[in-house]
């Protein structure tokens, strides 16, 4: 089936437990390349998707970490990257599947 491309991908998600999880959209700034940035960030622990979107913001970033205070390091992070000229972070407090 993979051979036909019936089935493109495999995929594993693991139980993140009691990770906390945040969305964070990311502004950068209009000199920089959107996808330099993208790259950049997706290099970042607790980064796990990146999104490049439309509208105020270029950039959705959702990061992942055991704690709160370590989502705060991440996002401490990402305001740092070259590039970067705005953040607007949102917890996430439940997932509904």
């Amino acid at each position: 089936m993979t051979k036909r491309e019936i089935i493109k991908k495999f995929t594993v998600e693991i139980n993140s437990g009691d990770k906390t999880s945040a969305i964070t959209l990311i502004s950068v700034n209009s000199t920089s390349d959107t996808s330099f940035v993208s790259g950049k960030l997706m290099g970042l622990a607790g980064v796990e998707v990146i999104y490049e979107i439309t509208g105020q913001y270029d950039i959705a970033a959702v990061i992942s970490a055991p704690s709160i205070s370590e989502i705060n390091k991440c996002i401490d992070e990402v305001r740092k990257s070259e590039g970067v000229s705005d953040t607007n972070t949102v917890i996430i407090l439940k997932t509904i599947r």
